[in-house]
């Protein structure tokens, strides 16, 4: 079994945002979600579905980040 970094899509109240992707990567995202999906086209989530999860998981992982974070809130 594969294991993807991306495991659960919370359904939330959505804020618009418009973005621009190269084709090739939106590619990657439509093949993201059939995996995701057990190699599924149907149901499989859309790249539209993908984009904040995969974020989120990206801002909660990078760990300097956070240490910048920490060090620049006041205390």
């Amino acid at each position: 079994m594969t294991r993807l970094k991306l495991s659960d899509i919370a359904d939330e109240k959505p804020v618009k945002l418009t973005i621009e992707v190269p084709a090739r990567l939106h590619s990657d995202l439509v093949a993201y979600g059939v995996v995701i999906n057990g190699g599924n086209t149907s149901g499989a989530p859309t790249p539209e579905q993908l984009v904040a999860p995969m974020l989120a998981r990206f801002i909660a992982t990078d760990r300097s980040f956070a240490k910048a974070r920490r060090a620049a809130q006041p205390g």
